[in-house]
């Protein structure tokens, strides 16, 4: 049911090409109904240079610099504390970014922290929506330069990890939407980015303190996290969030919108993440910006193990993938050691649980890379190394799970290997590492299912739904 006092009927949708609103107000009568409350969070749209968020309660508008109007009812996102595990951190900047690219959607629909939809490709574990949970990544730095010890109560965003990462290792962070975490200075010849894929910023410090991650540990012993973390962008889903912690860009700026998304201009979908496609995701970048590694100083060696976001990098598993024309990651199953022999994997998961046992080899392959690279008479003065796993463990179970802290345990034994090199080198001491990752993670209610497809075809709304929550409206985007 519309909210009573929203007036669109005037609006014209000028980035999608509709003569007029009356098309989004037929999707938002639908999306909006307290009937799918439970399954619908949040929709949201730009409108007149401003960002419309609604639910079934309220609706607002906000301006770039968070200014609010209360349009109906209440303010859905009125909580935005960034150390707050409920509401949505950073708001408005968020959903700006997103929607500065016209190849964002016309709606925005945020699923329920406890949406389930297995039947479209969901997990017991989920995460790319707006809310803190899901958007939650840890930020630890550990090593030389770093000024704190412990747990400090002080949150960054995704795109603050790019601008951290290169003004660390001596490149330039201008014109990045984000800004070097003053927590420690450029005082280390090695510069190293961890990114465990999906790993929740409370687990993961949790199961440090516990002792179940001691190499973890083991950094936190020679620094700092942060217990708010890093805030993914929007939607908090992998290749968003790799693309703006190794750019410092928001995705509205450097064009990966989603994991898929539909291109009105070309009239088609792209699919920049999946098996068959990571390899080449930087044709989708737009043109100007620059990777991390292309902000170094010229002749500097840097590395990007097992991230489609290498452009610029001295060294690079992707790279490696398109000059073989292998022809992506799906091909390479039987290339790689298989996970039964992994002596880091956790057994009883890889058998179990073919994802799990997918990404212990990805992994596996990750763990050579970075040691022959780090064995190497001049190691890289910047190492990126992507880790797989734990966003697999934490889908098949969610958060706390045996499986989830089965993945995170087994990410830190390849940690420990890689310290045990580092230390017994000599380069411990001129090293400064910094462990993230792409997004949070929350568990999903099984009993908690709906689906706002079929109630916008039963409404009779032409559209297109890509990755399950970005809606293009209009007959233009019909497949067909």
């Amino acid at each position: 049911m519309p909210l009573p006092s929203r007036d669109l009927t005037s609006d014209v949708i000028v980035r999608s090409g509709l003569a007029t609103a009356g098309l989004r107000d037929r999707a938002l009568d639908v999306l909006l109904d307290p009937s799918l409350a439970h399954v619908v969070d949040l929709v949201c749209w730009p409108e007149k240079g401003m960002v419309h968020v609604a639910d079934s309660q309220g609706h607002a508008a906000l301006a770039a610099d968070g200014t609010t109007e209360v349009l109906a009812g209440r303010n859905p996102v009125a909580l935005q504390d960034p150390l707050s595990d409920d509401g949505y951190p950073y708001a408005a900047v968020r959903l700006h970014s997103l929607f500065a690219d016209p190849r964002a959607p016309d709606l925005a629909v945020v699923h329920t922290g406890a949406h389930h939809w297995p039947e479209r490709g969901g997990h017991l574990g989920e995460h790319g929506s707006l809310n803190a949970l899901q958007s939650r990544a840890p930020f630890l730095l550990s090593g030389r330069g770093v000024r704190e010890r412990g747990v400090v109560d002080r949150v960054a965003r995704t795109v603050d990890i790019g601008a951290t990462l290169v003004h660390l290792a001596g490149g330039s962070y201008d014109e990045m939407d984000g800004v070097p975490v003053d927590l420690a200075i450029p005082a280390a010849r090695h510069v190293v980015g961890l990114l465990w894929d999906g790993a929740p910023c409370g687990e993961l410090l949790e199961r440090a303190a516990g002792g179940e991650l001691p190499h973890v540990a083991r950094l936190l012993e020679r620094g700092c996290a942060l217990r708010g973390g890093a805030i993914a962008e929007f939607p908090s889903v992998t290749l968003v969030n790799h693309t703006s912690a190794l750019t410092g860009l928001g995705p509205g700026r450097h064009g990966i919108v989603n994991n898929a998304f539909f291109d009105r201009v070309a009239g088609e979908q792209v699919v920049p993440n999946s098996s068959t496609s990571w390899h080449r995701a930087m044709e989708c970048l737009r043109p100007g910006v620059r990777t991390v590694f292309e902000r170094l100083p010229a002749g500097t060696l840097s590395a990007c193990v097992n991230d489609p976001v290498d452009r610029g990098a001295t060294y690079s598993t992707f790279a490696l993938i398109r000059a073989a024309g292998i022809g992506g990651t799906g091909t390479l199953s039987s290339m790689l050691p298989p996970a039964v022999d992994d002596p880091h994997a956790s057994r009883e998961h890889v058998v179990a649980d073919g994802d799990y046992a997918w990404s212990t080899q990805v992994d596996a392959s990750g763990l050579e890379q970075v040691l022959e690279l780090w064995g190497a008479e001049v190691p890289p003065r910047l190492t990126w190394w992507n880790t797989t796993l734990t966003d697999s463990g934490h889908h098949a179970g969610g958060p706390g799970s045996r499986i989830s802290r089965a993945s995170l345990q087994d990410a830190d034994r390849r940690l420990g290997v890689w310290l045990d090199l580092v230390e017994e080198r000599g380069l411990l001491d001129d090293t400064v590492v910094l462990l993230t990752a792409d997004h949070g993670m929350q568990a999903a209610h099984p009993a908690c299912t709906g689906d706002w497809d079929k109630a916008l075809t039963a409404a009779g709304v032409p559209f297109r739904d890509e990755a399950y929550g970005f809606i293009y409206l209009g007959d233009d985007v019909l497949d067909g």
